[in-house]
């Protein structure tokens, strides 16, 4: 993108302003269901601000423009944002002003701030009213100024959406919905409204192609003893899945007529909302005749913990994902000598030979292919601009993923290409103990993933050194890479882990400008053992099949525990592997998962 585009489109929002008499106006990075990744017809903030980072926040004020990130995202905004009237904002360093108190200091008394209470979580939009209101700030919420200047918008897409077979989903949705109003009688409520596009794909046993990496498809759903109904532009259904659903009893409606639906609930209602996954827009429409309960969405914590089938799922993709890994660092180890291999053909590389594999759908993410100095760009994504010649010296950081029709996967590997410091092999080595220090860890039913995080971080902290992302988030089944509600990180979350639940393991650390480190498998909750005196106990399976880079490893830093972990898991890695490869690979991945 030009960044001359960017300065006109600032003076296109700001004449908005001017018209609707608003003094500042607030994009976030989220569309009508609060994704990560929303459709093209909602990436409003990146189109407004030139940011392509998938979390963020613009706000536009009459002469001054901003936005807000988190540390993933330093480098690639302060590149991104250079020329284009907006000043980066780097969230959770002692120096940067908070977004409201900034929004506040330039509306100033009597000010009016503008939103798009479609595309904004209710949570959010009440916290930022109640923030307004006190200091005389009156918040705008009814305006959409894309819809008018943003001429080429693309359109909700239309793609035809399909649905898994119980073969595949493990459950069918009538048996979903029963137990959705099951959880809805505990909290006293009479019918669920969901919002997020994971969540309403998981109930309906529903996939489709709306949005890049995530399989799904826009709508809305509604459960309730009464009635389910799935909204949904009726286009994007063929006969069969209609047909499928009404034998179900699921009413189908059209994708919008969930307003008039909501403003339409019966007097004394009870509505159950999760407060941060529903738009702002839509919680205003519920009566005011109607009690609204907001909790965790129960969708949420059902679809994280999988069952039977879809674990089996994870494992048949983990052996498809593991032959094109092996055939793809085959291929990276003759081809980066050859000088053949740049950042963006890492990434063609990858596509190549996922795809040759079976059910393979596409990736489940944009790679991460990060060599020297890009590789500490966290969320890095090469383009051509930036696209770095792998040399044969140092590491080169991949984290990729594909989605498969039985499984989602997400892996990262740090590789030698060539010669490496002494400081790469010690920090390469710091990371794979926190590594296996997560994937070993033995603890109570009840535990949260916040209190295993330090497990990842304790042997960098010990050498002063940390990375700022979350060590592991849940993975979808054939759906989003990126799932709640569980997940290992510092940051509290009271999700307690659950045997069933797919988490990632991925610590790492990040030398600005030199390279970046992170090893990434999927683990399993699974329980460990029961006592008598202390209750249920649980552990880890690690499900990602492709071999650790043993060449960076300084053995002497490691314990024999460690050292066995490692040699076990190479040694289940061959194992899984061995009868889907030629004698060639076969070769390979002998001499890659032989015991240090």
């Amino acid at each position: 993108m030009k960044t001359t585009e960017i300065p006109k489109r600032l003076s296109a929002i700001r004449q908005f302003m001017e018209e609707k008499q608003l003094d500042l106006f607030i994009v976030p990075s989220t569309d009508a269901h609060l994704s990560e990744y929303p459709p093209k017809h909602w990436e409003s903030r990146k189109w407004i601000s030139g940011f392509t980072g998938s979390a963020g926040t613009a706000v536009v004020a009459k002469d001054k423009a901003g936005v807000w990130t988190d540390s993933r995202y330093f480098l690639q905004a302060a590149d991104e944002l250079k020329d284009t009237g907006f000043e980066l904002f780097k969230m959770g360093q002692p120096d940067t002003p908070d977004m409201t108190d900034w929004i506040i200091e330039q509306a100033g008394t009597g000010g009016t701030v503008g939103i798009d209470g479609l595309v904004y979580a209710a949570s959010d939009a009440k916290a930022l009213k109640t923030k307004l209101d006190a200091k005389g700030i009156r918040l705008e919420t009814s305006l959409d100024p894309f819809a008018t200047i943003w001429k080429d918008r693309p359109e909700i897409p239309e793609n035809k959406v399909f649905t898994l077979p119980d073969s595949v989903a493990g459950e069918p949705v009538t048996s979903k919905i029963a137990r959705i109003n099951a959880e809805l009688k505990k909290v006293d409520a009479d019918g669920l409204i969901i919002v997020t596009l994971d969540a309403v794909a998981w109930t309906f046993n529903l996939r489709g192609n709306d949005v890049d990496y995530n399989p799904v498809a826009v709508a809305y759903g509604y459960v309730s003893e009464k009635e389910t109904v799935l909204f949904i532009d009726p286009e994007k259904l063929t006969d069969e899945v209609a047909k499928t659903y009404k034998k179900q009893g699921i009413k189908i409606t059209d994708y919008n007529d969930i307003f008039e639906y909501v403003a339409g609930l019966p007097e004394n209602n009870t509505v159950c909302i999760t407060g941060n996954k529903i738009n702002y827009k839509l919680l205003q429409t519920i009566p005011s005749s109607c009690k609204i309960v907001d909790v965790p969405s129960p969708v949420d914590l059902m679809k994280s913990i999988k069952n039977e089938t879809e674990l089996k799922g994870f494992r048949n993709a983990m052996i498809k994902d593991g032959v094109a890994l092996v055939k793809f660092y085959m291929w990276l180890e003759k081809a980066v000598p050859a000088g053949e291999v740049t950042e963006m053909t890492v990434e063609e590389k990858l596509h190549e030979y996922r795809s040759q594999q079976d059910l393979f759908v596409g990736d489940s993410f944009g790679t991460i292919a990060g060599y020297a100095g890009n590789g500490a760009v966290i969320h890095y994504h090469a383009s051509p601009a930036t696209s770095l010649q792998v040399q044969p010296e140092g590491l080169l950081l991949i984290d990729s993923g594909g989605q498969y029709k039985d499984g989602t996967t997400d892996i990262t590997r740090t590789v030698t290409v060539g010669k490496l410091s002494r400081q790469m092999k010690k920090d390469y080595t710091l990371v794979l103990k926190g590594h296996i220090a997560l994937a070993t860890a033995i603890y109570p039913e009840g535990t949260r993933g916040s209190q295993l995080d330090i497990l990842a971080r304790k042997a960098l902290w010990e050498n002063e050194l940390t990375y700022w992302h979350g060590t592991g988030h849940g993975i979808g089944h054939f759906l989003n890479v990126h799932e709640g509600p569980q997940s290992i990180r510092m940051e509290e979350n009271p999700t307690q882990l659950r045997p069933g639940m797919v988490t990632s393991n991925e610590p790492g650390v990040y030398r600005a400008n030199q390279y970046g480190i992170r090893i990434e498998n999927l683990i399993v909750t699974q329980e460990y053992k029961k006592t008598k005196e202390f209750g249920t106990f649980y552990n880890f399976e690690t499900i990602t099949l492709c071999p650790i880079d043993t060449k960076p490893i300084v053995k002497k830093l490691l314990t024999k525990n460690e050292i066995k972990w490692l040699n076990n898991y190479h040694k289940m890695v061959f194992k899984k592997l061995k009868r889907y490869l030629n004698e060639e690979e076969r070769a390979w991945l002998k001499r890659k998962t032989k015991a240090i």
